[in-house]
């Protein structure tokens, strides 16, 4: 690994209610994203991806059973995923691993019209979104 950039994430750390859902869910999404395990011990895990690695734990001083993006805190993680088919082949996948599409109504555009992504949230309540880094054109 290279010296990290000056201001370049170092890491984040999500506070999950159940290890083994966010496991089933987290980590196949971070494996999938290009992400390769870092630590393992038995209340967490770890991926890394470059100089930044992220974090899931079911720690015992959780104050909640359930994350909600709309309380101060964390509303959501975005990844860039490299283009449009990897965008819906990620979101077709999702579902296997307990992730839900959100505002289906708008996808792949929920974000406004030149914005092509995925938003989706899991079975505890943690949104993430894929955004393509080579959107198509859209008409």
């Amino acid at each position: 690994m290279s010296r990290p950039t000056h201001g370049t994430l170092h890491h984040v750390e999500l506070w999950v209610p159940n290890l083994h859902r966010a496991l089933a869910s987290f980590g196949w999404l971070f494996q999938t994203l290009g992400y390769a395990v870092y630590q393992s011990w038995d209340n967490g895990r770890s991926w890394r991806l470059g100089p930044t690695y992220l974090v899931i734990e079911q720690s015992p001083a959780l104050s909640a059973e359930r994350h909600h993006r709309c309380r101060p805190g964390l509303n959501h993680l975005a990844f860039h995923v490299e283009n449009a088919i990897m965008v819906e082949k990620l979101a077709a996948d999702a579902a296997e691993h307990g992730w839900q599409l959100m505002f289906p109504d708008q996808h792949p555009y929920a974000g406004g019209g030149q914005h092509y992504a995925a938003y989706l949230e899991n079975d505890d309540g943690f949104e993430v979104e894929l955004v393509a880094i080579n959107p198509p054109e859209r008409n």
